[in-house]
């Protein structure tokens, strides 16, 4: 699930979260916005049975992501604003801000 709320200094917050039951291990979520960067943004355990992280990106962007899990299986996200093919023939998610 992606949670998005603008700033008041005019930029986008996206929260990328995921229940504990779909990803039990560790998950980071790696985009065009943090390099593809593992490290960048593990998600991390809440209280209410998910795990996310909060990325801060311009106004009126479109970014390509995907999650990681430690297993090296990687995963898109069904609630993404859209699914486009990469120049590996496979598919990334799409967040628009």
């Amino acid at each position: 699930m992606m949670k998005l709320s603008r700033t008041k200094a005019g930029t986008v917050k996206v929260t990328f979260s995921l229940p504990l039951s779909e990803a039990p291990g560790p998950v980071s979520v790696l985009g065009d916005f943090n390099g593809w960067d593992v490290a960048a943004h593990p998600l991390r355990k809440r209280s209410n049975g998910t795990r996310s992280a909060t990325v801060e990106l311009a106004a009126g962007g479109t970014h390509h992501f995907k999650y990681l899990d430690a297993a090296g299986t990687w995963f898109n996200e069904p609630d993404a604003h859209g699914h486009e093919t990469n120049e590996y023939g496979e598919t990334n998610s799409v967040v628009r801000t």
